[in-house]
């Protein structure tokens, strides 16, 4: 495994070697627990994003700040062990989205506080996304205009940094926030459309004099045609991006960013990374991951007392008295949003998780079942997915275990994904 793995990556492909990491794109204990326990397992990098709304100076919807976020991450690495030499944190999205209800230069200066923010507090993967308009502009921005702004945001990443940053650019459809209703068609980025965002944003930097800033651009965030919207995912299909792959030849220095690749295929997964999508971004499938764990084990525990349900009441009532992460995202009827609020693809109840209501209906759910070992036949009933682990004892039949190897299966598909054993 080559240190510092993700500046390596455009190598590696070009050498014929399919190597990708994952991007852990999440501020759940649990899933940054679960992936740093993975990562030390195997001995590898970890990365792990915020985005620019879910952290930034002003705290984002979580109340973090860069630097209280990377303390918050650490922590968990440093109760479980892992060297933290080997964690690369990065920023998404990096631009002025959570303030493009403000004018453009309202919006960029804000924007530069949260950059400088990020740069000084050590994250070395840097996405700046600059395409949203602010207020009196359209709706996305020409290329001009995005490479501008992002090379203005560079600018302060350069000066404030304590690690030299790696930088990502472009971005996709849809932008932060995720996908609404049905996904029914994509339009994968075409070679040229790639290259130009690649020019647009060389002359940019250079235009600042930030031509070795830019040889640290190793990253170009495109559209293979993967997406997932509240019920249903948009499989890949290495056929339809033949042409976008190839034109990594002409890119050199580069490798592809594929986001929302949530709930592809272990298959998929590694055509992706093979055809140089070497950066796979992830992010509500692994809370996904959790409430579904966490849902069957109050199943579990009400199966064992005779009480009912405690958990998804809890987020229920929660959820209708805090709509705003959820409502514009589900339309239809009271019995359709009520179906989408808990078991969406998107996963807005990931939102809720953090608050103290949550927090106690989920430790009193783990103290309701505590150490005991769970009967196999109500893991089968309810944690199906864990059942062959349970019999093969390779999991524990604990809460805390089920809980912990539900996101750690998501994350070995990654895993195994990004290091097929013929490049290990």
């Amino acid at each position: 495994m080559p240190t510092n793995l993700l500046r390596s990556l455009p190598n590696l492909h070009r050498a014929g070697r399919h190597m990708g990491i994952t991007s852990v794109c999440s501020a759940h204990p649990q899933v940054i627990r679960a992936a740093l326990m993975l990562g030390k397992e195997l001995d590898r990098d970890v990365l792990i994003e915020a985005t620019c709304n879910q952290v930034n100076q002003d705290g984002g919807y979580t109340g973090m700040t860069p630097h209280t976020f990377r303390i918050f991450v650490e922590g968990i690495a440093a109760e479980i062990g892992y060297d933290t030499r080997r964690l690369i944190l990065g920023g998404d999205h990096l631009g002025p989205n959570p303030w493009k209800h403000l004018s453009a230069e309202k919006a960029l200066k804000k924007a530069e506080v949260m950059v400088a923010a990020y740069a000084a507090a050590g994250f070395e993967k840097i996405h700046l996304d600059c395409s949203m308009g602010c207020a009196n502009e359209p709706l996305a921005l020409n290329d001009e205009a995005t490479a501008s702004r992002a090379a203005r945001l560079a600018a302060i990443a350069e000066t404030e940094a304590i690690k030299e940053p790696v930088y990502v650019i472009g971005t996709e459809v849809p932008v932060p926030g995720g996908a609404l209703e049905e996904v029914e068609h994509l339009e994968i980025t075409s070679p040229l459309s790639a290259k130009a965002t690649v020019d647009v944003h060389r002359r940019a930097f250079a235009a600042k004099g930030l031509e070795k800033a830019f040889e640290r651009a190793v990253g170009l965030v495109v559209q293979p045609g993967v997406e997932f919207g509240n019920q249903n995912v948009v499989s890949y299909k290495p056929e339809s991006a033949s042409d976008l792959s190839a034109s990594l030849d002409e890119l050199p220095g580069f490798v592809f960013e594929a986001h929302s690749t949530d709930y592809q295929t272990p298959a998929g997964l590694r055509a992706l990374v093979r055809d140089g999508f070497s950066i796979l971004k992830v992010g509500p499938g692994l809370t996904f991951a959790v409430r579904e764990a966490l849902y069957g084990l109050d199943a579990i525990a009400a199966e064992l007392d005779g009480e009912p349900l405690s958990l998804k009441p809890t987020m229920e009532a929660l959820m209708l008295s805090q709509p705003d992460h959820w409502a514009k995202y589900y339309p239809g009827s009271a019995a359709e949003q009520a179906l989408q609020r808990h078991y969406s693809y998107s996963d807005r109840v990931r939102y809720y998780w953090t608050t103290s209501e949550a927090q106690a209906a989920v430790a009193s759910l783990m103290a309701r079942l505590g150490s005991q070992s769970l009967p196999e036949t109500l893991i089968s009933q309810f944690l199906g997915a864990a059942w062959p682990e349970v019999r093969e004892g390779r999991t524990a039949p604990t809460a805390e275990a089920l809980a912990r190897t539900a996101i750690s299966r998501v994350l070995r598909n990654y895993a195994d994904a990004c290091s097929p054993a013929d490049d290990a």
